[in-house]
């Protein structure tokens, strides 16, 4: 996936990044837990998490032992026997639904909306709670027939609790700058809070 506003393309070189271990984590983890709770717990996000499926797996398989609750931020990109085992230990998904028809979908995502959809009807099979979650960027996906597409999606699995519409930002664009590659949507404005509101209205489970 090569997305149009991905706002993490560092993580795209999988030689960079620090390495650390399960242990490593868990210790960070453990400290903070009197911030979370017992209703908090541990978010893995990215990049793609699922590209390290297996760490996390073992991630999460420990965050269970010990009571946390573990949260998978998603684009749903790959299904294979690695997500699945994840899947089983994985209490909550924010799963990226960046676009609602295919010609969007492969124009600025890079790949096809069948596997994202794929991986949400495993989650509903598996009854993993999910959250779907989309940014709007003006000109490409703030209409309301988008938004009909996207309840259609989202009432289409019972285990889809919210769907979430966040607002197009271009705070990434430094990023971009400085690994000296082209922001593919910098030619879009920010996405005003207002065009949020109005399109939420919209959206049928929508959380105020």
């Amino acid at each position: 996936m090569h997305c149009g506003y991905c706002h993490n393309p560092e993580t795209r070189d999988m030689t960079g990044g620090k390495t650390a271990t399960v242990g490593e984590i868990m210790q960070k983890v453990l400290r903070c837990r009197n911030y979370f709770g017992k209703d908090g717990g541990i978010t893995v996000s990215g990049g793609e998490p699922l590209v390290q499926a297996e760490f996390v797996t073992e991630l999460f398989t420990e965050c269970k032992k010990q009571g946390i609750n573990t949260c998978l931020d998603t684009s749903g990109c790959i299904l294979n026997d690695s997500t699945l085992k994840l899947l089983e230990v994985t209490d909550l998904c924010m799963l990226d639904i960046k676009m609602t028809n295919e010609e969007d979908y492969k124009k600025h995502i890079g790949c096809s909306m069948a596997t994202p959809l794929a991986f949400l009807d495993k989650l509903c099979e598996m009854k993993v709670e999910t959250w779907i979650r989309q940014v709007i960027v003006c000109g490409v996906n703030d209409d309301e027939i988008n938004i009909g597409r996207l309840n259609e999606i989202a009432n289409a699995h019972d285990n889809v609790t919210l769907a979430e519409l966040l607002p197009f930002r271009k705070l990434c664009s430094t990023k971009y700058d400085e690994m000296g590659i082209p922001f593919p949507f910098d030619c879009y404005e920010q996405t005003p809070e207002s065009v949020i509101e109005t399109l939420k209205s919209k959206v049928d489970k929508f959380r105020y």
